[in-house]
C-alpha cells in the first residue's frame, strides 16, 4: 500500500484554511493519519478536513420564556 503525503501548506490550499490552522489541527490530533517528522507535519493525501469546532459567535444563546420573549 502506497501512501501519498502532502504538507500543511498543500492541505491549507486544499481545505481553504491557513497553514497555521492545519498545523494546529495536526498538533491537536484532529487530522487522521498525520505524522510529525522533526518540524514537518506529513498529512495523508486523502485525509479529510476536520470539522471546525469553533463557535460562530462568542455569545451565549438567549433563553426564551414560554410566551417567546427573551429573559
Amino acid at each position: 500500500m502506497k501512501l501519498d503525503w502532502i504538507t500543511p501548506l498543500q492541505a491549507s490550499e486544499k481545505w481553504g484554511i491557513t497553514e497555521r490552522q492545519v498545523q494546529s489541527l495536526c498538533a491537536q490530533g484532529k487530522v487522521s493519519g498525520a505524522i510529525r517528522l522533526s518540524k514537518l507535519w506529513l498529512i495523508p493525501k486523502d485525509a479529510l478536513k476536520p470539522a471546525d469546532g469553533r463557535k460562530k459567535n462568542g455569545r451565549k444563546p438567549v433563553s426564551k420564556t414560554e410566551n417567546g420573549e427573551s429573559k
